[in-house]
């Protein structure tokens, strides 16, 4: 299962070369890119044999930073590179697309009801921002008060947490309420575990490529965009992989928490090995992202990041 095989942030990927330096390409961050970053360097090392991809999953905070420092060739990056890190000296370029998903356990006391009636926008707030809803069963019928909603949210600086606290209306991960797990694969594993969790995860940590259905254990919580107090056919979007990613491409799931994914570091890269590798992502390498379970960039968008490299 791919949560546990990005568990530390030290975990490296590694694409065997010659080693020479100049052709090694050293990449840092985001979880949520870390899978399709993988598939894309299996791919491109076997067409150059000559390249080594090192590749660590340590959350977007870490990959700006280590890119910023140049302790990386690149960062991964899952949210929108701010002002104060252009100013650093940040250089971004978008690769592809993907999603936060709000997640439960399946064992969760109302999942057949919450899978029914999904949760408006509004009541997320409620829960991850103000904490006016505390239990799960006021959220099915307000005369309740049982089932106490245990909260998780992200230990590490990640754009994950950021971009669905910007869903809700907030402006960064420090507005969210919660019980602070490390990675992707911890909140994973946390949700599966606690009966009565709440949390969110990127689509590569809820949805198994392999079998393009969710993961045992864990479900996602319909959001009932309408607000009409029941999830319409056209909510009905996280069945299978195909599902959320087509959701995600037409804009039927929202953005954010859908979002771009990037490739971040200090200026313009210096190396031309990193350079070609970009150029072939945004190439002939968004033929391995539908498979991936990603959601390709516009024509017109691929394009202009591509000029981004000349």
């Amino acid at each position: 299962m791919l949560a546990g095989f990005a568990l530390l942030s030290g975990l490296f990927y590694n694409c065997a070369g010659s080693g020479e330096q100049d052709k090694t390409i050293t990449i840092s961050g985001a979880f949520a890119l870390y899978p399709m970053a993988v598939v894309w360097a299996e791919e491109y090392q076997k067409i150059n044999p000559d390249v080594r991809i090192d590749i660590s999953a340590g959350g977007a905070g870490k990959g700006m930073t280590d890119a910023l420092n140049e302790m990386a060739d690149l960062g991964m990056y899952s949210k929108e590179v701010s002002q104060e890190e252009v100013d650093k000296g940040a250089w971004k370029i978008a690769l592809t697309k993907d999603a936060v998903l709000p997640t439960i356990s399946v064992d969760n006391p109302y999942y057949n009801e919450l899978m029914t009636k999904g949760m408006t926008k509004q009541e997320f707030i409620d829960v991850f921002l103000t904490e006016k809803i505390t239990s799960w069963g006021y959220i099915i019928d307000s005369t309740k008060n049982d089932e106490k909603i245990n909260v998780y949210n992200r230990s590490d600086a990640c754009g994950a947490a950021e971009m669905w606290a910007k869903y809700m209306g907030g402006k960064k991960q420090e507005d969210l309420k919660g019980i602070g797990v490390f990675g992707d694969p911890g909140m994973a594993d946390a949700i599966k575990k606690d009966k009565n969790a709440i949390g969110f995860n990127n689509v590569a940590y809820v949805f198994d490529v392999k079998t393009r259905k969710k993961y045992a254990g864990i479900d996602v919580i319909p959001i009932d965009i309408n607000e009409n107090g029941t999830i319409d056919p056209e909510e009905k979007v996280y069945n299978t992989l195909e599902d959320i990613v087509k959701a995600i491409k037409s804009g039927a799931y929202p953005s954010p928490p859908a979002r771009d994914l990037y490739f971040v570091s200090k200026g313009l890269p210096k190396k031309q090995a990193v350079k070609d590798f970009i150029k072939w992502i945004l190439t002939d390498g968004q033929k391995f992202v539908d498979e991936a379970g990603y959601v390709m960039l516009t024509e017109e968008q691929l394009k202009a990041e591509l000029k981004k490299l000349e």
